[in-house]
């Protein structure tokens, strides 16, 4: 009887953004949301109007600042997106979604907040005014797929949605988007596993930006998002060598969970599954390439990134690992932060001890919430994520004299028309 409970738990990866400006960092991990300001050497008091403390109640899934630093936006299992000013770092607007929200991205000058939830719907909110308690509207859907990542193009002319049916869409964002988003522009098809990640590089001859893709098939892609068309394939687990060159064992394993830019995207940080470390790929936006720079370990301790960030023009790659309910742990939130710095392309990038990171001992006692957790903790962690992200991210395979029952007991809310 006593393990009935444990299997409504569900283990959330922690989470990290770096406010653009590097002002400031935020980590998420379960329902708690720890940010420290960077100028000033503290951590920082958020005010929720909206609601008592804690301001989320169930796993955070998504976080992420705005491009030009005065919004950040929190999102996850509790059904809630919250939109907070970075300078007060109060609550300035609630939404209730009617499913659990699984992305969200911020347009360019700060007025829409899109979101999506695990029923594959794209939702988008008007900050204009901004409200406390807004009501959502539906922009896009992907169909029962669970949607993974949402951003925005470089020239905010399109919102890309990727999700675990392998695809990515390219939606053209209107300029009433209230009404909803109905023109697509492209498909990048060509992953074999889940969708899990996505970011840009600036391009001059593309103003809309190239498109850098993660996926549970152990690769990260590179596309034209106006014709949908793949550019690069760079086999990263492969040259990480945690796979061979056949790729067929243990895929699932060797999932990239994350990615972003560094140095304005000439390089391109990527966190995968099973590797203590990170992979650093150059990015040729003239050749429109993607090849390994080099392979970051971690040495000396079981650090496997489950989030990454930065600031858009330092070299400066901020690192998370952790987890939310581990089975077995006495820490319910369990993060550690790392930072490499150095990162450039003709230099060896170094990763930080505790007493070098920027903000110190303070940064990290707010955002780990300990100042230390054995070593055992955090691989049982790394072994928790993987486990978590199969269940959510690879389809089940039903027998067909299943599928009708499952049909029949589906009560799926529909939009109305």
């Amino acid at each position: 009887m006593d393990s009935e409970p444990k299997k409504d738990i569900e283990v959330a990866p922690a989470l990290i953004a770096v406010h653009p400006n590097q002002c400031s960092v935020a980590v998420a991990v379960g329902h708690q949301l720890r940010v420290f300001d960077l100028l000033a050497g503290s951590a920082v008091s958020l005010t929720d109007d909206s609601a008592a403390v804690p301001f989320h109640t169930d796993n955070i899934r998504a976080i992420r600042f705005g491009a030009k630093g005065k919004l950040f936006v929190s999102a996850g299992d509790d059904k809630t997106v919250k939109v907070w000013s970075t300078e007060s770092w109060r609550c300035i607007t609630s939404v209730s979604s009617e499913k659990r929200v699984s992305a969200v991205a911020i347009n360019d000058d700060g007025t829409y907040v899109c979101f999506a939830d695990k029923f594959g719907l794209v939702w988008v909110v008007d900050l204009d005014p901004p409200l406390r308690d807004k009501k959502p509207a539906p922009l896009l859907s992907h169909y029962c797929s669970i949607i993974t990542s949402l951003e925005f193009s470089s020239d905010g002319r399109f919102i890309l949605s990727a999700d675990r049916d392998f695809k990515i869409r390219v939606t053209c964002f209107p300029k009433k988007p209230l009404n909803g988003a109905h023109q697509i522009q492209s498909f990048c098809l060509g992953h074999t596993e889940f969708v899990s990640c996505l970011a840009f590089v600036q391009a001059q001859e593309c103003p809309q930006g190239l498109l850098l893709s993660g996926s549970g098939d152990s690769t990260v892609r590179l596309w034209n998002v106006d014709s949908g068309a793949l550019l690069d394939t760079c086999e990263v687990a492969i040259k990480a060598g945690l796979l061979e060159s056949d790729g067929k064992a243990g895929e699932h394993d060797h999932a990239v969970t994350d990615l972003c830019t560094v140095l304005d995207g000439l390089l391109v940080a990527v966190a995968i599954q099973s590797l203590q470390g990170i992979i650093l790929l150059s990015c040729n936006v003239s050749a429109k390439t993607l090849s390994v720079a080099t392979v970051v370990s971690i040495a000396g301790e079981a650090f496997v990134p489950t989030c990454l960030g930065s600031s858009p023009s330092t070299g400066k790659l901020w690192m998370v690992t952790g987890v939310s309910n581990l089975p077995g742990c006495n820490y319910p939130a369990l993060a550690r932060v790392r930072v490499i710095s150095g990162i450039d392309v003709e230099q060896e990038p170094v990763v930080l001890g505790d007493d070098n990171i920027p903000g110190g001992e303070k940064l990290l006692e707010t955002l780990q919430g300990n100042a230390s957790v054995d070593d055992n903790a955090f691989l049982a962690a790394a072994e928790a994520v993987k486990t978590a992200m199969g269940h959510l991210l690879i389809k089940k395979q039903y027998p067909s004299a299943n599928r009708e029952s499952r049909k029949k007991c589906r009560n799926d809310r529909k939009l109305k028309g």
